[in-house]
């Protein structure tokens, strides 16, 4: 016999700022980046069941179903991590575009473990959580603080930064999905990896973060018309506009909804175009049940 379902969202990211420090000793690239959780989001629906199994739905597809989805890699590791033994039960509406940009099944990940710790009423510490996510994606553990937080290392180390101002997000995500391992790979043909700078960890309300992101140059230098979307939106009055992640979604940040509304106008036909909002962790975490997991 199952139990009743729990509904929960899994919210987009974008990327602020995102800073290639260099090659680490494990072979990946050192980063330093500032995420921001957007309203976009994922609908996730689970119960536990009586067998030991757990099943990943995708209904309306999207994304893998079973065993090739992320939630499902994360909730076994948890699973044999924490001594769980009910099955549980996953659909996942799908509705982030993937592979551009947004952490869409980074954050499903962490909203399914948020959910399965609910429904076996299972108190475990951030740290702990994000041990776990961090052992199959670099922005998983990012999903599990939301709000506004700089990530550094693989940008798994999270560290959260004071919410910024409320702000209109306009996602233009065009039909072309750029893999991050493509965009890891031409960074470092253009040396982009090569540098060797430190990653700068304490929060700085004098400027220190920037808003580029290192991945524009050769992103854009093949997609132009990627640059050209953030030049329109930084025209039509965008207070930020970049790459988010490796791409290809590039948003915008308005202050007024309508201005935002104007900039989304006449982008249909080259890109799924979301408007959003952004999201403060004391937010995020009410929606995702945050304190009843949390020790």
């Amino acid at each position: 016999m199952s139990s009743s379902w729990l509904l929960l969202p899994a919210f987009a990211k974008i990327n602020l700022s995102l800073e290639l420090l260099g090659r680490r000793a494990d072979g990946y690239c050192e980063i330093r980046t500032r995420y921001q959780t957007v309203s976009l989001y994922d609908r996730l629906r689970l119960r536990l069941t009586r067998g030991g199994e757990i099943v990943v739905r995708v209904p309306g597809g999207g994304a893998p179903a079973g065993r090739a989805n992320l939630i499902h890699r994360l909730l076994a590791r948890a699973r044999r991590g924490l001594g769980l033994r009910r099955g549980v039960e996953v659909e996942l509406e799908k509705n982030i575009p993937v592979e551009r940009g947004l952490g869409g099944g980074s954050s499903d990940a962490a909203a399914a473990l948020l959910g399965l710790l609910r429904l076996t009423r299972t108190r475990v510490s951030e740290e702990e959580l994000c041990r776990l996510g961090a052992s199959l994606g670099a922005d998983v553990p990012f999903f599990f603080a939301g709000g506004h937080a700089l990530g550094v290392g693989r940008g798994d180390d999270i560290h959260p930064l004071d919410d910024i101002e409320p702000a209109y997000c306009l996602l233009l995500c065009p039909p072309r999905r750029i893999p991050t391992r493509a965009a890891y790979a031409w960074a470092a043909r253009a040396g982009l990896t090569r540098r060797r700078r430190p990653a700068i960890i304490a929060d700085s309300p004098d400027g220190l973060w920037g808003t580029g992101n290192d991945f524009e140059p050769v992103v854009f230098s093949r997609f132009p018309e990627l640059a050209r979307m953030k030049a329109a939106l930084l025209g039509a009055g965008a207070r930020q506009a970049g790459l988010s992640g490796s791409g290809s979604t590039v948003y915008a940040l308005f202050t007024h909804r309508a201005a935002a509304e104007r900039a989304a106008a006449g982008w249909a036909r080259a890109a799924g175009v979301f408007l959003a909002e952004t999201l403060s962790r004391a937010r995020y975490r009410r929606a995702l049940g945050w304190g009843v997991v949390q020790r």
